[in-house]
C-alpha cells in the first residue's frame, strides 16, 4: 500500500462518525497485586452485562493475559504496524468472546514513524470503537516511562493495589510520578482505587481512606474508592487453571466483589460523569507526546 492510498483510507475514515468506546486503563505500583486478574475478570462481568469489550495488553514483556486467558495470540500490535495485517488480525477472542489484543514492543516504536503513517495506523485502531463499548488497557507495573505515557493518555485509571505496605507505598510512588508527568491533566483524569486480596470488608476503605489523605494533601489528586476484592482461594485456583474466576465459580467471593466493581463502574452517575475518549485520542496522546 503506497502513501496516496493510505492518505485517501485515513480521509475517508475521518469522515465516518463513529462511536467512541470508553477506555478504562487498569495499573498498580507493583508486580503480583492481581492487576491483570482485574482486567479479565472486569471484562467478563461487562460481558455479562451485555457490554462488548477488548483488552489491549500493554504489558510489554510479559504475557499474563493471555497465559490467564489459556491461549496464544497469532499477532499482536507490531504486526499491525509493521506487517500490514488489520485490526481484525490481530485480535485473539477469548473466553466470552472478550477480545484480546497483544501489544508487544510497537507502541514503544511508533516515535520513529512519519507522522502519515502514524495517522493511517491510528485511523486502524479508531475501528475498535465501532467494535467494544469498553476497552481494557493493561499497563505494566511500576513508574516506567511506557506505564507512565498509558497513564497521562488516559481519562480513567484503575489502580489495583493490596494491604501490604510496599503495595500502599509504590501506589503512592506511581500517583506522585503521574502527578510530576509535564503532559497530566487533573481536570481530564480521573482516579479509581480497588483494594485487592482484603481480609476483611472494612481494610478495604480504611486502607483508600489513610492513602487518600496523603494524596489529596501532597498531590491533590482526586480519587475514588471502587471496592475490595476479598482473600479467595478459590480465585487463586482458577489462576492455576488459566480460567477467569468469574467463569468458573460465578458464586465465588471474589467473583461477587467483581461483579460489584463492574456495576458500580457501569451505574448511571459514574457513566455520566466519565466521558468517552475513544482509542483514537487515546494514542493521539501517546504518539504526540513522543515527537
Amino acid at each position: 500500500m503506497d502513501q496516496a492510498e493510505q492518505l485517501r483510507i485515513i480521509k475517508a475514515g475521518q469522515q465516518q462518525i463513529r462511536p467512541l468506546a470508553r477506555v478504562i486503563t487498569v495499573t498498580s505500583g507493583k508486580g503480583g497485586v492481581g492487576k491483570s486478574n482485574t482486567s479479565i475478570n472486569l471484562a467478563i462481568q461487562f460481558r455479562k452485562m451485555g457490554k462488548k469489550v477488548i483488552i489491549l495488553d500493554a504489558d510489554f514483556g510479559l504475557a499474563n493475559i493471555e497465559i490467564m486467558f489459556g491461549t496464544v495470540p497469532k499477532h499482536n500490535l507490531c504486526d499491525l504496524i509493521y506487517q500490514g495485517k488489520s485490526i481484525t488480525d490481530i485480535i485473539t477472542w477469548g473466553p466470552m468472546d472478550v477480545g484480546f489484543i497483544s501489544g508487544g514492543s510497537g507502541i514503544a516504536g511508533m516515535s520513529n514513524l512519519s507522522q502519515d503513517y502514524l495517522n493511517y495506523i491510528i485511523q486502524n485502531l479508531v475501528q475498535l470503537d465501532a467494535m467494544a463499548d469498553i476497552i481494557i488497557v493493561d499497563t505494566g507495573a511500576g513508574i516506567a516511562d511506557a506505564v507512565l505515557e498509558f497513564l497521562v493518555a488516559s481519562g480513567e485509571i484503575l489502580l489495583v493495589t493490596t494491604p501490604e505496605p510496599t503495595s500502599i507505598t509504590d501506589s503512592y510512588s506511581l500517583l506522585k510520578a503521574l502527578y510530576r508527568h509535564p503532559r497530566y491533566d487533573q481536570e481530564a483524569t480521573k482516579v479509581k482505587m480497588l483494594v485487592n486480596r482484603v481480609s476483611k470488608g472494612p481494610e478495604g476503605q480504611i486502607l483508600f481512606d489513610k492513602l487518600n489523605a496523603v494524596v489529596e494533601r501532597y498531590l491533590k489528586i482526586p480519587m475514588t474508592y471502587l471496592g475490595f476484592v476479598p482473600e479467595d482461594s478459590q480465585l487463586s485456583g482458577a489462576v492455576m487453571r488459566q480460567v477467569p474466576v468469574s467463569l468458573q465459580n460465578p458464586g465465588a467471593r471474589s467473583t461477587q466483589a467483581y461483579q460489584r466493581i463492574a456495576e458500580r463502574l457501569l451505574g448511571r452517575t459514574e457513566a455520566e460523569r466519565q466521558p468517552k475518549r475513544g482509542m483514537a485520542a487515546f494514542f493521539s496522546h501517546i504518539i504526540n507526546g513522543k515527537k
